[in-house]
């Protein structure tokens, strides 16, 4: 089979199984569509028209007559209800006999039908009674006939609505029988789709996109590798099959193009590489003259060009090494002798500023020392203050105690003058008892005696009373002069507080100036010391630039004895000239950061890049001293 004739099986299959599913949701759906209108329209609604014939024969014919009856409203108000009820059964009758009614329900329809027409009967005999006005006729048609022919109706409408409930229950359970059929259908559907989507996954997957991948993963592996390897699937009939020998004849060609184009690269390959392994055994022995003169393949002519150019250059760079380190070897016995005198004038400056130091860290303790006095002082002038307003606040307590005193002394004065105002009384009381006691003769004669010692008991707790009096006028008057001598000695103690409150701040000022003071000091030393240490750290520096001037010289001399090995043409080698130490710079001598820049020619500065590069090694060789030997 095809590609094409697969994909077209599965994606059928799979429409058909959709297909089915569905169409069994909409037979599902259809089914109970039906099932819930026949329920609703056939059973819900005819119960509800049951109801209202139910109703309006039990309300407005049988309730209004027996309130009629029993002159809770008139007759005429029960006529027009009696009528408005018949009018609502016909209707509400009517309405229910245009459905669906067939079998048993048929004949109970039958059957209440007969019986409402006996009821309406019996209504009309009651409406003719209501009419002719007979109040005694009335009462006895509504006490005997009318509920025994009204009443059976109810029973026939009971049984109607029985039915509606049963014939509705039986739908549901039918509509729910269908229901979870059409779900297991369905549920079977599914399952088969699902199978269906696996076995189409499994066919695409392993007859279409796994070919597919090997076939690419092949295809790029003969593109970097030219192995006879053949392609699989090539007997395949299909469209796999197809591109694989479309592919593998492809292949087949390119591998041999690939072949004959790998012979020629070998053998211009070789031929370069015996001329440069020619040239760069000479620059191993030492020799910059040995340049390539074979014809290289057009593919490998700039190398050849950049090749000789870069020796050229380093022929160049040499010779203006050995130039260079003749210079430089001056240049650094030099910056040594400067060096080192500078060592010694940085350790004489060092030496100064740490006696400088100590003598401004002794003012800083001192300074110190008189703020933390400033401090104390501070501190017990605090205490001081705390104290005078301690002593303040009893005062003020003790002025308060004794304006309590003062008020209590008062209250006491009242006492005393209730008490005497009671002694009199009490002796007027006496005086009269005595006059009782006169006036009763001898019978009042003990009477007249107790009077007497009641008179002489009051005028004594008068006197005493007085006396009392004069005392409590006596301490109020001491008290009075205590809470002056009080409110003096508060004055004192408020005078004193604001004596050491000024002493305080004069002390609070003399502490920040001292803060203030000790702050600079402090910040006088830190520099200092900072610039003894950075002097001691330029006269380590300088030593090491001395060191580092002398192991540069030691440099120097190697730099010059490897660079006279190389033969850089005319049949000699360079070399360098003596070093002389005593020999003053000239005017014209380059600088330390220059003298390192090899004066090449403009030729050697245009060359290729290839030679741009060694000449740049050369520089970072020379500054770091690095062996040359290495070339």
């Amino acid at each position: 089979m095809t590609i094409r004739q697969k994909l077209l099986s599965c994606l059928g299959l799979f429409a058909v199984i959709t297909l089915l599913l569905v169409g069994a949701f909409w037979t599902s759906a259809s089914t109970s569509r039906t099932a819930l209108h026949t329920v609703l329209h056939d059973r819900v609604v005819p119960l509800r028209d049951l109801k209202l014939v139910a109703d309006n024969y039990a309300v407005r014919i049988v309730d209004a007559a027996q309130k009629a009856e029993s002159g809770s409203i008139s007759i005429a108000q029960a006529a027009s209800d009696i009528r408005e009820g018949q009018g609502n059964i016909d209707a509400a009758w009517q309405r229910y006999r245009a459905t669906r009614i067939e079998g048993r329900e048929q004949q109970l329809a039958l059957e209440a039908q007969a019986r409402m027409q006996n009821a309406d009967a019996a209504v009309k005999r009651l409406q003719a009674i209501m009419a002719t006005g007979d109040r005694a006729a009335f009462d006895r048609f509504v006490a005997n006939d009318l509920y025994t022919a009204i009443d059976p109706v109810s029973d026939a409408l009971a049984k109607l609505v029985d039915l509606q409930i049963e014939i509705a229950s039986e739908h549901t359970t039918e509509a729910e029988s269908n229901a979870a059929l059409a779900l297991t259908v369905m549920a079977i559907l599914a399952a088969i789709a699902a199978a269906i989507l696996a076995f189409s996954y499994f066919t695409i997957t392993r007859r279409v996109i796994d070919p597919i991948k090997a076939l690419a993963t092949l295809i790029r592996e003969r593109a970097q590798a030219s192995g006879e390897q053949h392609l699989p699937d090539l007997d395949r009939k299909d469209e796999i099959g197809d591109i694989s020998r479309s592919v593998d004849a492809f292949l087949a060609a390119a591998v041999e193009k690939e072949r004959r184009n790998a012979a020629v690269a070998a053998k211009e390959q070789a031929t370069v590489v015996d001329a440069l392994d020619t040239s760069l055994a000479a620059m191993q022995a030492g020799d910059l003259t040995a340049t390539i003169t074979v014809d290289f393949p057009p593919a490998y002519a700039k190398l050849k060009t950049n090749f000789n150019a870069t020796l050229t250059a380093l022929r160049d760079l040499i010779g203006s090494v050995v130039t260079g380190a003749a210079a430089l070897r001056s240049g650094t016995s030099e910056i040594a002798q400067a060096a080192e005198d500078l060592a010694r004038r940085t350790e004489s400056n060092a030496a100064s500023l740490e006696e400088t130091s100590a003598a401004i860290a002794q003012m800083e303790e001192r300074l110190r020392t008189t703020a933390g006095a400033a401090t104390t002082t501070l501190t017990r002038a605090d205490g001081a203050i705390s104290t005078v307003s301690d002593g303040r606040k009893v005062a003020d307590e003790a002025v308060q105690a004794m304006a309590r005193v003062a008020e209590g002394a008062r209250g006491i004065d009242d006492v005393i003058e209730g008490l005497d105002k009671v002694a009199f009384q009490t002796r007027v009381l006496a005086m009269n008892a005595a006059v009782e006691a006169g006036r009763a003769g001898e019978a009042g004669r003990g009477f007249a005696v107790v009077a007497d010692l009641v008179s002489a008991l009051a005028m004594r707790a008068e006197a005493e009373a007085a006396r009392a009096r004069e005392q409590l006028t006596t301490t109020q008057a001491d008290i009075s002069s205590a809470v002056a001598m009080v409110e003096r000695v508060d004055g004192a103690l408020s005078n004193i507080s604001g004596d050491v409150g000024e002493v305080h701040g004069l002390l609070g000022q003399i502490a920040t100036d001292n803060q203030a003071q000790s702050s600079a000091i402090t910040e006088i030393s830190s520099a200092v010391s900072a610039m003894d240490q950075s002097t001691q750290q330029n006269a380590a520096m300088v030593e090491q630039t001395s060191a580092a001037a002398r192991n540069l010289a030691a440099e120097v001399e190697m730099l010059s004895a490897n660079a006279s090995t190389f033969h850089v043409g005319d049949g000699s080698t360079p070399r360098a000239p003596k070093p002389s130490r005593s020999a003053p710079m000239p005017a014209a001598q380059p600088t330390l950061a220059t003298s390192f820049r090899p004066q090449q020619s403009a030729a050697a500065n245009n060359a290729h890049p290839a030679a741009k590069v060694i000449h740049d090694a050369a520089k970072r060789g020379s500054a770091g001293s690095n062996d040359w030997t290495e070339f």
